[in-house]
């Protein structure tokens, strides 16, 4: 089957579309842009110029809702949008509402919610999942099988090492007093995190703030802190030469 392109979709000049990509109605696509095999983008999803997006990946998911769970769907969400020259891997989701920038690398089987903002220049891992109602800014990293909870905000320059794990509820579920505190992490400028550590919710790296590899961070990090250990505790100073000011991008 060659691609389904709706009628009512806006295709720019030199886009190409695998085998068996479904555009549904009023999409929005660029110039230059390469859409692989089996792609679906759903109703209205607006798509920036040069962006490639590879095999089987589905652009403005609309999010399922059980009897249980604590996140209803809104009608009225609004349809996905990425910038320009976005990296889009194999097998992503990216759902409704979803508002991502430009110069994005997306890694194959990455997961963007709903609600999800994201900025300029980032690069999101293989296996990554984002939740909803989540603000990232710009260049950032976040690399391999990570987890970002659902209302959490990461500023700029921040790095989040694989298999690091994020909370958003102390209550685990069970006490209807959870939800007027839910609130995932907060990343400050140029903070880190180190592999396989654990962030519970509602709690601060501030700016250089640095969480070593297999940490259990249960109170806010300070500023150039790095904090070590289960439960963990100050370890020493972020090195100078470590500092994000000295380490911002030449371009």
């Amino acid at each position: 089957m060659i691609a389904h392109v709706a009628e009512s979709a806006v295709i720019g000049n030199n886009t190409s579309f695998g085998i068996n990509a479904i555009i549904m109605d009023d999409v929005k696509i660029g110039s230059d842009c390469m859409i692989g095999n089996n792609v679906i983008i759903y109703p209205g999803s607006e798509i920036g110029n040069a962006v490639r997006i590879d095999d089987n990946s589905i652009i403005g998911k609309k999010p399922l809702s059980s009897p249980r769970s604590i996140f209803k769907v809104d009608d009225s969400l609004k349809p996905a949008k990425i910038g320009d020259q976005c990296q889009i891997g194999a097998m992503v989701t990216i759902y409704v509402q979803a508002k991502i920038g430009s110069n994005n690398l997306i890694a194959d089987l990455a997961t963007i919610r709903e609600n999800v903002t994201i900025g300029d220049l980032n690069i999101i891992g293989r296996n990554v999942s984002i939740e909803n109602f989540t603000k990232i800014g710009n260049r950032n990293k976040f690399e391999t099988n990570c987890y970002i909870t659902a209302y959490s905000e990461v500023e700029d320059y921040c790095f989040v090492a694989p298999a690091v794990a994020t909370s958003n509820d102390n209550y685990m579920a069970r006490d209807p007093e959870r939800y007027k505190h839910f609130k995932g992490i907060t990343m400050k400028t140029g903070s880190r995190i180190g592999v396989n550590a654990t962030i519970m919710p509602g709690k601060i790296i501030a700016t250089d703030g640095t969480v070593a590899a297999g940490a259990l961070v249960s109170k806010d990090v300070k500023e150039a802190e790095i904090v070590a250990g289960n439960p963990a505790r100050r370890f020493r100073d972020v090195p100078e030469l470590q500092l994000i000011k000295n380490n911002l991008d030449k371009k």
